[in-house]
Order: structure tokens, then sequence, then C-alpha cells
């Protein structure tokens, strides 16, 4: 009977064992699937795409909670510009168009730049302030876009179109960083010469309008709260 005893005592304990294991198991399984529900949703992958919350069989997952981090619309930031740059607008040396990269925000020549300079005129920092003011408020990164209209240029400081382009880009970015505080990591520059137009260059009037600088607010991604959760199936469920 002792040895009954001890025997019994030792297969309780066993199996008390077994129990609280496989319950750990489960908590720590529930913490992996929602910490790899959150990994996608950071990634935008999931929630963002269609796709499902991922969930471990047998396991219960923590509540998901959704970024706080929500990106300003492009509505948002559209009407800022247009409240603080309506003169602008008005004179046509600014203008607003949405493309389906983001908002793009057009400098043109004749409100900024000298005919084959790359140094924005002392008498536009103003205008280049508000907007500044604005961009600085967004989160969204941003592309600085030379261009130019199809005449050829060949002078002592820019051998081509290229090269001028290219400098009006890197100007607009050197000008964001340094007076207007806006950090290098949402910034990139390119040069497009003449082969972006937005105009026909065959009139005077086209041409005024290729030769800009477009600074493209980058549309962002918004996190959105993860859809209801799938079970994945288990590979011991009966197939069908």
């Amino acid at each position: 009977m002792v040895s009954y005893a001890d025997f019994m005592t030792l297969l309780f304990a066993f199996f008390v064992v077994l129990y609280s294991s496989s319950q750990v198991d489960k908590a720590r399984m529930a913490s992996l699937s929602s910490a790899i529900t959150a990994g996608f949703q950071e990634l935008g992958v999931g929630a963002g795409s269609g796709g499902a919350r991922i969930v471990i069989p047998g396991t219960t997952p923590a509540p998901f909670a959704p970024s706080a981090r929500f990106a300003e619309s492009a509505e948002s930031i559209r009407h800022k510009l247009e409240s603080g740059l309506t003169a602008d607008l008005e004179r046509h040396t600014v203008s607003l168009r949405e493309t389906s990269e983001g908002l793009v925000l057009s400098l043109r020549e004749v409100g900024f730049f000298d005919s084959g300079s790359a140094t924005l005129r002392a008498n536009s920092m103003d205008t280049f302030d508000r907007i500044g003011s604005v961009l600085a408020a967004v989160t969204s990164n941003l592309r600085v876009e030379g261009h130019t209209d199809n005449v050829p240029i060949h002078t002592a400081q820019f051998q081509s179109n290229w090269e001028l382009s290219s400098a009006r880009a890197t100007e607009v970015i050197r000008l964001l960083l340094t007076r207007e505080g806006i950090g290098p990591q949402r910034l990139s520059a390119a040069g497009y010469a003449e082969y972006h137009p937005v105009a026909d260059n065959s009139t005077e009037d086209g041409r005024r309008l290729n030769r800009r600088v477009d600074i493209v607010i980058i549309a962002p991604h918004e996190i959105r709260p993860a859809p209801p959760a799938t079970v994945l199936a288990s590979s011991h469920a009966p197939s069908r």
C-alpha cells in the first residue's frame, strides 16, 4: 500500500507538471502570435493589404492595440498649403496637383529663380518659409525634383539642363535642411532636365510652366487596426 501510495503521488505530480507546462506554452504562443501580428502591421502587411490577423491554434491572442501614428491626409496638407499660399497661387508662381505618388507642390522659375540660376531669389524667401512651415509639421517624406524646358543651356556653371535641374533641386533641399529644420531622413533630390514636362515645350507659355522645382509630398502609409482574427488551420484538423 505504501508503494502504491508513493506511485500515485508521483503520478499526480507528473500530471500537474505537464498541465502547468501546457499553460505556460499557450501563454507564450499567444504572446508570440500577437508580436508577429504587430510586426506585420508595422510593415504594412496584413491589415493594410486585406490580410488576416495571425493566431496560433489553441491560443487566445492578446488584444491588438492599433498604432496611434496616423499620417496626416493629403487633403489636410493641401488645405494648409492653400491657406498659406493664396496670393502665390493666384499669381501662378506656385501650383498644387495630386498624383498617384502624393501631393505635388510646384515652385515655378518665374517666382523663385533667375534664368539659368540655381540660387533662390531673396524676394522669394517669405513664400519659401511659409511652405517650409507646413512641410516641417507633416510626417510625409519629401522628394524634391528639378525640371527645365527643352532649350539647351551651356554656361560656365551649368553645361546642360541635367546639371541645372539637379542644382536647383539640391538648393531647395539645402534650404529645407538649414532654414526650415526638416530632418534629412525625410528628404531626397532628383534632376530630370526637360524629360518630365507638364506642358508643351513648343510654346513660351509651355516652357515657362516646365521650368520648375516640384516638391513631392509622398503619400504616407496609414496604419489601420487589424481585422478580426482568423485561426490558422491545425495540422490535426480532419480533412474534408
